[in-house]
């Protein structure tokens, strides 16, 4: 058993990567994932900025520590990555896309006390408190209000359940709650149903953040060719949950019910990970043979991806608190230009009312009074 040891680093600012990294980097995964996917060990060096000779010495070294090989390869041929080391791969990526919730609140919690080391004015009014369900839109809003001038946005994020976000917004825990809803589902919906009694007019105001597809996320080339829900249950493929109070495990029983389906149709339906990246990690990695995510995770793991449905991600607060300065901010924020552009870059997302503050029934068909 080989033990772990976590480290950090300060940098002057987060480096916009072509190819999104790992949360909690290690130089030899990193160079492990740059041979699987430049399939050299001269092409991984140049993408990693580093020299031939190094990465070569580096992965010597790294195998005679193991004891295994981690590449296999011939003169004149592609690298590739021997057993161990595409296990050795595998299993640190989904334990990163496990994590990757606690991970992301990890480095805010960081980024927030070393910014306030380094600005001795009190900063607490540059400070939301956000619960919300996992998505990687708030991320990427969290990177830009981190990096406004001349103060930074602290958004610190706690990813749980969407229905959990809310109680927790509910019971004074934040100041901010993401949740995630078909736009168009009926009155009589489960999601209706769950998200109504924890929702008061008057009391909260719904704020518009993005809109997103939701799908199947399948192993390249869908060789099940499952297109829908109904697939799944007939052919028994393996599928692979989210935990109880996740939107999208709503979602899931929205669809199971539409279909006039149950539960124990769907083989796995018990089998549950963390996140939209654990679950595309884990059909990655063979553990199941489809899960319902996001069209950005299946593409960061190299899924292929059948959409089902679109829904809107939305953030609730309380109606006193629209008047503070750190909620201000954050609403002038999302509804800049510069937040649309960063949308686009997002596959399977776009800008739906971002920063629009609004009745429920606006942003809620479903809504009743």
């Amino acid at each position: 058993m080989k033990r772990i040891e976590l480290a950090y680093q300060l940098c002057p600012q987060r480096p916009q990567q072509p190819v999104p990294q790992a949360l909690l980097r290690n130089p030899m995964m990193d160079v492990l994932h740059a041979v699987q996917a430049c399939g050299s060990i001269s092409a991984a060096a140049r993408q990693l900025g580093l020299s031939y000779r190094h990465v070569w010495g580096q992965l010597k070294e790294w195998e005679n520590q193991l004891g295994h090989a981690l590449l296999v390869w011939e003169r004149g041929q592609a690298a590739q990555l021997s057993e161990f080391g595409q296990r050795l791969l595998s299993a640190e990526r989904l334990a990163q896309a496990r994590l990757g919730p606690q991970l992301e609140n990890l480095r805010a919690e960081l980024e927030r006390a070393f910014a306030l080391a380094f600005d001795a004015d009190d900063q607490r009014e540059d400070v939301l408190t956000l619960y919300a369900s996992h998505d990687h839109a708030l991320t990427a809003l969290q990177d830009m209000a981190f990096s406004q001038t001349p103060r930074p946005l602290h958004l610190d994020i706690r990813f749980t359940g969407s229905v959990d976000a809310i109680r927790a917004l509910n019971e004074g825990r934040c100041q901010l709650a993401g949740f995630h809803t078909q736009p168009f589902a009926a009155a009589g919906s489960i999601s209706a149903r769950t998200y109504r009694p924890l929702l008061k007019p008057g009391l909260h105001k719904i704020i518009g953040f993005a809109r997103r597809t939701q799908g199947l996320m399948v192993h390249r080339g869908n060789p099940l060719r499952l297109h829908d829900i109904t697939d799944v249950a007939r052919l028994q493929a393996r599928f692979v949950n989210r935990a109880k109070g996740t939107g999208t495990r709503l979602l899931l029983d929205e669809l199971i019910e539409q279909a006039g389906l149950t539960t124990q149709d769907i083989d796995g339906y018990d089998r549950e990970e963390t996140s939209h990246g654990a679950v595309a990690h884990a059909v990655a990695n063979g553990l199941a043979d489809v899960g319902l995510g996001t069209e950005y995770a299946a593409s960061l793991a190299g899924l292929g991806f059948v959409p089902l449905t679109d829904e809107r991600y939305l953030l609730v607060c309380l109606k006193t608190a629209l008047d503070k300065p750190s909620v201000q901010r954050l609403l002038t924020l999302l509804r800049g230009p510069q937040w649309r552009e960063r949308m686009a870059q997002i596959s399977g997302y776009v800008p739906d009312h971002s920063g629009e503050v609004a009745a429920m029934k606006r942003l809620l068909p479903w809504w009743s009074t």
